[in-house]
């Protein structure tokens, strides 16, 4: 029995390790923004555009 606890116990703190490795792994700054995205938003502008191609 203490066994299999402390295999689900172990897993736990995998799943944890792999959660929190893969949130703050990215970026320093966030994600990178275009100038004029950010000016179309504060413009309040109602038409759609494409998403960039990567």
């Amino acid at each position: 029995m203490g066994l299999i606890l402390l295999e689900a116990l172990g897993a736990g703190l995998v799943l944890i390790l792999i959660v929190w490795w893969t949130m703050f792994s990215g970026r320093k700054k966030g994600e990178l923004h275009d100038e004029d995205e950010a000016a179309d938003d504060d413009n309040g502008s109602a038409e759609k555009k494409p998403p960039p191609k990567p």
